[in-house]
């Protein structure tokens, strides 16, 4: 009997929320400082390449170093006259994110997204091309992925590949960029010829307006930004992605 009450006790004992969620010094969530971007957070659901959810990822937040999201808030404050809003789709990225990304590279039974995310890549290569990596930036907590919006645009219902015309492709509820976000292919270079006018203008557009707000391009990725003048560039976190409010 006193083993079963010892039991029942310990399985009624309050989750230590606050030993686990509570965000690190110099960390904030993106909602707090930039309430009108608009957040699409793909690794806390199955619309991304893996088709599931991603370790780490326990709410749809973007959260950031301070630093970096008072650099988003800037670009937003100056498309915003536009008619235009940021749209983020990844920020801070904990390290057992990226394992459960490259453990899933190393599953070659698992092709079930291949057709939308990377149609003409092997997936064995993904991390050898550098489109994923065992140590990534994101972990660092100043770089973002994101693409730009009009506002007031949501998610259509195409899901084709991410690199089929517009229309036909995966819609991430943005402008036109050639492909779709997270998009394994040479299309997604930021100077991948052949992408057509509209969606080069527009990776112009995004790249400049980052640039101006301190945030360097990735080549190989359009919506890849990382601060230039980021707070800790030699540091990895591993802190789980959370709500905001939730402490």
């Amino acid at each position: 009997m006193r083993a079963i009450l010892t039991l029942l006790a310990v399985l009624s004992a309050p989750f230590p929320v606050s030993a686990q969620s509570a965000l690190p010094d110099g960390f904030v969530h993106l909602a707090g400082v930039a309430p009108t971007i608009r957040q699409d957070i793909r690794y806390a659901g199955s619309r991304n390449f893996l088709g599931r959810p991603v370790a780490g990822y326990l709410a749809g937040e973007c959260i950031l170093t301070r630093r970096a999201a008072e650099a988003l808030a800037r670009a937003q404050a100056e498309i915003a006259p536009r008619g235009l809003t940021l749209v983020v789709w990844d920020c801070y990225r904990p390290a057992t994110a990226v394992a459960d990304m490259m453990a899933w590279t190393r599953d070659a039974t698992d092709q079930r997204m291949k057709a939308v995310f990377y149609p003409g890549i092997d997936k064995a290569r993904l991390s050898v091309e550098g489109y994923l990596s065992s140590r990534s930036t994101h972990s660092r907590g100043s770089t973002v992925d994101l693409g730009i919006a009009r506002a007031g645009a949501v998610p259509g219902f195409a899901s084709g590949a991410c690199t089929a015309p517009a229309g036909q492709r995966l819609d991430d509820g943005a402008l036109d960029f050639g492909t779709s976000y997270d998009c394994f292919d040479p299309a997604a270079h930021v100077r991948a010829p052949g992408i057509g006018r509209e969606a080069a203008a527009n990776r112009a557009m995004l790249a400049s307006l980052m640039q101006r707000n301190g945030f360097r391009a990735y080549a190989k990725e359009w919506w890849h930004f990382q601060l230039v003048n980021e707070p800790f560039p030699a540091r990895v976190f591993d802190f789980p992605v959370v709500r905001r409010g939730q402490r």
